[in-house]
């Protein structure tokens, strides 16, 4: 079965709380997502979508994908439709990296792979071990009490995890962190987040403040290097994130980062494939995973539920679904949350139908 059709979409999400803040002044109120639809010669159908948190958060930006897209799609066309690692063999040949660009191509493939074989994409994922797994949520970076009030009001939506956005001054974060934490009590798990924002001194001064607290710190510099010395100089709980890739910086992130969990993001890795293959190794080194994408909708949080619930469910820390933090939904909502948990659907592939209506068509690779 080949590929005989590819359309790229385009959308905006808004974020549903207004501004979505991070260290360093990075903010924004919406997002552009890239959407890709693969088409068989059979007529079968798949999905994938990524949106990269503008261009200052990750070496990818939506122009840069869909200048990407336009670089590989002409050469995808009269692939082998069931076989994602073929389709990655020939996107790494003509392009070095572009790994956001690689992700909506295999998130469709795998969709794609799904509808042919009448398999939800969990099962070809290994099968599923989670009926329903924990959900987090991300606090803006803001005042004290704006990040206490965000996060009891998503407490008492259900949620238990909370990703505190961190990573400007060493000594105000810990202050929001002791904060929230003093607010929500003993019953939830609290994530101080600096996406990288600190440089080794502001890392090292934060973690101390906060060494007393009961939370993880989260990738508190951006280089792997940095992040190493942090995890040398703390017995916080560490998660890296953006500087995890490849398997050699899995392994670095245990053994000299001293981290008791990576986050893999989609678009971060590559892919569905690409993540699945660390998420497994991550297991077999006795890691947790977090499981999620820089940004999206309907389709990224049906991807990424898949891969959780193929997850082991002691490895898993938590994950997210994103269509729950924006307004716009192009697949009706699913999946979606109850009560701070999530679930995968049971339909094949990725198990949603996407409303192309909400889609602005940008090109098609015949």
């Amino acid at each position: 079965m080949k590929i005989d059709r590819i359309d790229v979409y385009s959308y905006e999400l808004r974020y549903a709380h207004g501004e979505y803040v991070m260290s360093g002044g990075r903010a924004a109120t919406s997002q552009t997502s890239t959407v890709v639809r693969l088409t068989s010669d059979s007529g079968l159908q798949g999905w994938g979508e990524v949106c990269p948190l503008g261009g200052s958060y990750l070496p990818a930006f939506p122009g840069g994908v869909r200048a990407a897209l336009e670089e590989i799609g002409p050469a995808l066309v009269g692939l082998d439709a069931t076989s994602p690692s073929g389709l990655h063999q020939v996107m790494d040949d003509l392009l070095l990296d572009q790994r956001a660009t690689k992700s909506v191509v295999d998130v469709a493939a795998c969709d794609l792979l799904g509808q042919i074989t009448q398999q939800p994409l969990s099962v070809l994922l290994g099968g599923a071990v989670n009926d329903s797994f924990p959900l987090y949520e991300a606090v803006s970076h803001g005042t004290p009490e704006a990040m206490v009030a965000h996060a009891g009001e998503r407490r008492a939506a259900g949620i238990r995890s909370f990703q505190l956005k961190v990573g400007n001054d060493p000594l105000e974060d810990a202050a929001r962190t002791r904060s929230v934490v003093e607010a929500l009590g003993g019953d939830v798990r609290i994530i101080a987040d600096a996406n990288g924002g600190w440089d080794l001194a502001d890392a090292v001064t934060a973690v101390r403040a906060m060494e007393d607290l009961p939370v993880h710190v989260e990738q508190p510099c951006r280089s792997m290097e940095d992040n190493i010395l942090v995890g040398q100089r703390t017995s916080l709980p560490l998660i890296l994130d953006e500087c995890v890739v490849t398997l050699e910086d899995l392994h670095r992130a245990k053994h000299e980062a001293r981290a008791v969990a990576v986050n893999l993001k989609l678009s971060r890795v590559g892919g569905v494939s690409r993540v699945a293959l660390l998420r497994d190794a991550a297991q077999e080194l006795g890691l947790k995973v977090c499981l999620e994408d820089t940004w999206g909708g309907d389709l990224t949080s049906a991807a990424v539920s898949h891969l959780a619930a193929s997850t082991r469910p002691a490895s898993l820390l938590t994950t997210s679904f994103f269509n729950d933090w924006n307004l716009e939904h192009v697949a009706g909502h699913r999946p979606r949350s109850v009560a701070g948990r999530g679930s995968a659907p049971t339909e094949p592939g990725l198990g949603v139908e996407v409303d192309e209506d909400q889609l602005e068509h940008v090109t098609s690779f015949s």
